[in-house]
């Protein structure tokens, strides 16, 4: 059965739901989220997406990232998707909110607002190979070096989250950080 992904309008609010696919070729504008997680030394854990994805395939990204369904909660969709992607639970945080617009190789486009969560790496991760190729962790500072210089090998909501929301993401590695976890 496909998955439908929810539709909403410029300030987010619901306004229909599409086929993911029929979504993201025709760059509709839906809901998303995307979570990273952070170790005890405040490394992101990263993720390779397998190379069977319908896009973006191979490239490295947040920890985890997806859609709700319509009528799910989005912080219950990045639970599940957790679970799918990396075989994880953990508690997560909302840290903050972001949209973009970008085409894809393949006439496909993202056009997401996307609610960011944080939360720790867990001791139990067992990530699909269906969903991820394999996984590393990376210091915040080395990984937006890494971009600089080779912004191929990334996702590019990540680098949209590193350039555009970079103070929201160190404020999220440093709230898990001090908070003790």
């Amino acid at each position: 059965m496909p998955e439908e992904l929810i539709l909403v309008d410029s300030c987010n609010r619901a306004v229909g739901r599409a086929e993911k696919l029929r979504v993201h070729r025709e760059g509709l504008r839906h809901r998303a989220f995307s979570i990273f997680l952070v170790d005890r030394e405040g490394r992101l854990l990263l993720q390779q997406r397998s190379r069977a994805k319908y896009h973006s395939a191979g490239l490295w990204a947040n920890s985890c990232c997806g859609h709700p369904r319509p009528g799910e909660r989005t912080l219950q969709a990045a639970r599940r998707r957790l679970a799918e992607e990396l075989g994880a639970t953990t508690r997560l945080r909302y840290a903050f909110r972001a949209a973009y617009r970008t085409s894809l190789p393949g006439g496909l486009t993202e056009n997401e607002i996307v609610y960011v969560y944080f939360g720790p790496v867990p001791a139990q991760v067992d990530p699909n190979p269906a969903e991820v190729a394999r996984v590393a962790r990376q210091d915040l500072a080395k990984l937006e070096a890494d971009i600089r210089r080779r912004p191929r090998r990334y996702a590019y909501w990540l680098r949209h989250y590193l350039k555009s929301h970079l103070p929201a993401v160190r404020t999220g590695v440093a709230t898990l950080l001090h908070r003790g976890r």
